[in-house]
């Protein structure tokens, strides 16, 4: 089953988050090659793609993943969890309906 992963960044977490995001993208990549992955993304804080000093207000990870448990167990060990980038973690679950 899919479970949606969204992340709460706090303020001024912007050098944390670029320091983290080698090995963010890097699990993100194993969830992928691993055909898991239904999409990943940052959430700008401002209506732009690219928000440079303004970064961002969070992150959603739709994943597939056995169990709740095992998309909280994963989720808890992302790279912007353990360097205080998000203020907050939801896991819930996820039915892909379109396209």
């Amino acid at each position: 089953m899919y479970y949606a992963i969204m992340g709460v960044d706090h303020e001024e977490s912007l050098e944390a988050r670029r320091n983290a995001r080698p090995d963010h993208i890097q699990r993100l990549k194993q969830l992928m090659d691993e055909g898991r992955l239904l999409l990943a993304g940052p959430h700008p804080a401002i209506d732009n793609e690219d928000p440079g000093a303004a970064g961002f207000t969070g992150s959603l990870i739709v994943a597939e993943f056995s169990d709740l448990e095992q998309a909280k167990t994963w989720a808890s060990s992302d790279p912007y969890v353990l360097a205080g980038v998000y203020s907050s973690v939801t896991v819930k679950p996820f039915n892909k309906a379109l396209p």
